[in-house]
Formats: C-alpha cells, structure tokens, sequence
C-alpha cells in the first residue's frame, strides 16, 4: 500500500513538472527575427527609424508576449536571400522582412507598376494611393496568395529619388549618353536605358566601391540613402529630379502572423501604420536637411525646372511604361495609372 501511494505520489510529481514546463513554454514570449538593408542607425537610416519603432510598438502593445530582434545591415542575407528565408522559414524560424523593389520584385513584379516614373505629384498622393487604393486591395491578395506571406505597410524610407553621378551635371535625358548608371532592380535599368545611359543592376552594399572604381559612374536614391551611403564621396553631381517616391515594404511570413491571437494581429497591424506615419513626418523634413548636407560635402546640387521635368516625363514614362507593359501585363499598369490619377485628385483636392 505504501509503495503504491509512493508511486502515485511521483506520478503526480511527474504530472505537475510537466504542467509547470508546458506553462512556461507557452507562457514564453515569440521572438520574430525583422532585417532590412542598412545601418542601425534611425538618424541616417529611414528603415531602421521604423523597425525601431515597430518593434516598441509591439512589444508594448502585447506587454511582452512578442519580442522583435533586429538584424540591419543585412545580416541575413541580401535582398532575395531574405525574401526566399522569410517564405520558407515557417515557425521554426520566424521572419519578418522590410524588402526594397530588388527583394519583392522576384516574387511579385507586378508591384513595379507602383513605381512608374513621376507618378506622384506629392507625398500626399502616395500616401492616398498606398493606404487606400484599389491596386493595393488587390497587390496585398495577390501577394498572399502567391507568397504565402502577407504585405503588411508600404514604408516611406526617404524623400523622391534624384540622380547622382560623378562626370557631370545632369539637366535633361540628352546629358544620360554614354554614362553608366547602377539600377536598384530592373525597373530603374529600363529607364536609364530609355534615357541614352546603361545600367547595371548592383546590390547596395557593393555600390560604394562599384562608384569608386567606376564600374558604374552614377545611382539613383533618395539624399537620406546618398548620405547614409557616404557616396558624396565618389559623387560630385546631385540633380533632383523627384524621379519616383521612395519606399520599402513590410513583409511577415504568413504562418507567423496566422499563428498570432486576433489582439497580438491587431497589434502588429497597428504598430506597422503608427511607425510609419511617424516615418513620413520624419523623412518629409528630414529630406531638405539632408540634400543640404550634401552640398555641405561638395556635391553640386540642381533641381530641373518645369520645362526640364517634362522632357524627363515625356522621354522616360513612355519607355518605362513599355517595358513595365510585357513585365507585369497591362491590367496591373493600367489600375495603378488610374488609382495614381485618383490618389493625385484627392491630395489636390486637400491642399
């Protein structure tokens, strides 16, 4: 009898460790791994501006029971190594992925249509069209659908695109011949080309030395990525151009946030707009700042008139738009012009 009640007494034992160990696993916070491209640096880096604030956000806002690591500079992997982690990753591995044109372009071109050269009139129009649109509804299904893996906010990571380049001034498409440009993806490759100029697709972090050695002569980026990047030193022209609206996008693997609580959801959703928008405060004055500092270090800075803006339009759109045409299909083209055209509306509209 006394050993019987002996080993019941362990099996209840047993039975309490095990709940107490179950307990403490579920009780254990989910650690997401986020990477973007650049340094740890929210002065000079946009991205990690709003992982920083993402990840408070967050982890405020589930009071602990999500926990967001950082990893800049890309430290897990370039553009496309990320994208294909975060997709195959699953919850043995949890990530989340702030991706530029170079790293969702492979798994979803058609967001290239959202990029079309001069599209936007204002922040405020790409606002309207990324938070509201209808080629956003049916990008963020489609994605998912493909992917697996959900596109959760569109980032503002600085202000309009400009030209650099380190031969000469640059005041309309005519002054592109015979220069080599480095493309961010293939959509930037196709305007250079529209414009007279080669261009070469190279990865950021390889971009300084591509410039210094003349590999490539100029680049296209917003001041805050010019001057993040230290290419004010193999760069002495700046022409601001407002080519295209600057911008990355968060992507979170599709088992992660379906394993989430609808609150612990509600909560990262949240947190990715209430980043963002503190992003575009930020990046929108930060922008003239920051084309100053440039000047500062000797690069020579010139904004095109209206005259100068309509030739880069009339030379550059119609290309773009051809080889963006056989690249996505012309539905795709065709909703993001038209939402573009109503984002542009409503946002002069509320001037």
């Amino acid at each position: 009898m006394l050993r019987f009640r002996k080993s019941v007494s362990m099996v209840g034992l047993v039975v309490f460790l095990v709940a107490i160990s179950a307990v403490a696993v579920w009780a254990a916070p989910m650690e997401l791994k986020m990477s973007y491209n650049g340094p740890a640096d929210a002065e000079n880096n946009a991205v990690h501006l709003f992982a920083s604030n993402f990840k408070k956000f967050v982890e405020e806002g589930t009071g602990g029971e999500v926990d967001i690591k950082l990893f800049p500079d890309s430290q897990l992997g370039n553009e496309e190594e990320r994208m294909e982690l975060l997709m195959e990753s699953g919850m043995n591995q949890p990530i989340i992925n702030v991706a530029s044109y170079g790293g969702i372009a492979p798994v979803f071109p058609e967001m290239y249509a959202t990029n079309v050269p001069f599209l936007f009139n204002s922040y405020k129009a790409a606002h309207i069209f990324f938070d509201e649109s209808a080629f956003m509804v049916k990008a963020q299904d489609e994605f998912h659908k493909r992917t697996g893996a959900y596109l959760l906010e569109v980032i503002e990571e600085g202000g309009f695109l400009a030209f650099t380049n380190s031969k000469k001034e640059i005041k309309s498409p005519a002054d592109f011949k015979g220069l080599k440009f480095r493309g961010m993806a293939e959509d930037q490759v196709a305007l250079y080309k529209a414009f007279g100029a080669s261009g070469t697709p190279i990865p950021w972090t390889e971009l300084y030395m591509a410039l210094k050695t003349g590999v490539v002569d100029g680049q296209m980026n917003p001041a805050m990525y010019i001057k993040m990047g230290s290419l004010f030193e193999v760069q002495k022209f700046l022409t601001l151009a407002n080519i295209q609206y600057s911008d990355q996008f968060l992507v979170i693997n599709g088992a992660v946030l379906d394993s989430l609580t609808d609150s612990q959801k509600k909560v990262v959703k949240d947190a990715s707009r209430k980043a963002n928008a503190i992003n575009r405060t930020t990046m929108e004055s930060q922008d003239s700042k920051d084309i100053q500092f440039l000047v500062d270090n000797g690069m020579l800075a010139y904004s095109p008139n209206e005259e100068e803006m309509n030739a880069f339009r009339e030379q550059g759109q119609p290309a773009y738009l051809e080889w963006l045409k056989d690249k996505v299909g012309e539905d795709w083209v065709e909703l993001s012009l038209e939402c573009a055209v109503t984002a542009n509306k409503k946002a002069g509209e509320g001037k």
